[in-house]
């Protein structure tokens, strides 16, 4: 059975100068002469690319391309940090591993005490730089990153509406004290804002059911596509040079009785052209969520099959998804 809504329910709007605590994810670390090279191999980033001041999104994927792991890669002095879906830790963890140990002095260890929090809000985040205030005002594009006396703090992803938003990744778990003078909101809310970004995470329910461009990853930076060989790179990259991304990531609200799940099914007529990734709900019967759709039915009537035949409406990303104008021919499957 696909899990149902988790967290509570989220603000209806956004929050401004608010904070919430990433219970989801937890931090490791690779460190170790062979730390490039690992995760070169594995991952769909390039990682000669993470710097002190740019962070960037990542996939790891099975040899069918599918992605199982969906991060972010921080440098931090030689090594470099990660954050991991809680749920899925061990599996990620036990997967990669079976490739580390072909780089002897290279190590990945959990964080335990590290902290990962979202932030609402330009005042707040310059409240949490402290000294280095000023230089929030510099953080001009996702991924842009500055270390502060209490860790790395990297501006993110815009929404579609509401504050701009930040995460702090502190490795020892310390924080400002600016944070215990401002509202703490849920991570349902958080996660609303996720949604409003066109950012998916991976579940239970999901994981190793994508290629990495049908999650909208490469349009958030997350997949480089010049870059050596990787796991599941040949598919992921003929994918993109040969035009045959069918299906992608959309962005849609819905008001319906029953509560959907991720995992459902979306119908145009009588077939299936889509599934739930990401849902949270933002008041009484009120959805918001992120659904894996054929290009070639996004646009016709969107039914929540499995959830008393919900009408779906379309929401606007705040970025461009260019395959989705290209012809698509109808009888696509």
């Amino acid at each position: 059975m696909a899990p149902s809504i988790a967290n509570g329910i989220a603000e209806q709007a956004l929050p401004e100068n608010n904070w919430a605590e990433l219970s989801d994810r937890l931090m490791l670390t690779v460190s170790g002469a062979g730390t490039e090279k690992f995760l070169q191999g594995q991952f769909s980033q390039n990682v000669s690319e993470i710097t002190a001041g740019k962070s960037l999104h990542a996939a790891a994927s099975n040899r069918k391309g599918r992605a199982y792991a969906l991060v972010r890669m921080v440098r931090h002095d030689g090594d470099i940090l990660m954050d991991f879906s809680r749920e899925l830790a061990d599996a990620t963890e036990a997967e990669l591993r079976k490739y580390l140990m072909l780089f002897r002095g290279t190590t990945m260890t959990r964080l335990a005490a590290s902290k990962i929090i979202g932030i609402f809000g330009s005042e707040l985040a310059q409240a949490v730089a402290g000294e280095q205030a000023a230089l929030v005002n510099d953080l001009r594009q996702p991924g842009d990153t500055l270390f502060t006396g209490y860790g790395h703090l990297i501006l993110l992803e815009p929404s579609i509406e509401g504050p701009t938003r930040y995460e702090l990744w502190s490795t020892d778990g310390a924080l400002p004290d600016a944070l215990e003078t401002n509202n703490q909101c849920s991570l349902a809310t958080w996660q609303a804002g996720q949604i409003a970004a066109g950012v998916p995470w991976l579940t239970s329910a999901t994981v190793g059911a994508y290629v990495p461009q049908m999650l909208n990853w490469q349009h958030l930076g997350g997949v480089h596509f010049k870059k050596g060989c990787y796991t599941g790179q040949e598919i992921i990259a003929r994918m993109h040079f040969l035009g045959q991304l069918k299906k992608s990531l959309y962005r849609l609200a819905v008001t319906a009785d029953a509560e959907p799940t991720v995992g459902d099914a979306i119908s145009n007529g009588e077939r299936n052209v889509g599934e739930v990734v990401n849902i949270l709900q933002t008041g009484p019967q009120q959805y918001h969520l992120l659904a894996v759709i054929r290009h070639n039915a996004a646009n016709g009537p969107l039914i929540l099959a499995d959830s008393g035949g919900a009408s779906l409406q379309l929401c606007p990303l705040t970025y461009a998804v260019p395959e989705r104008e290209q012809p698509q021919n109808v009888a696509d499957t």
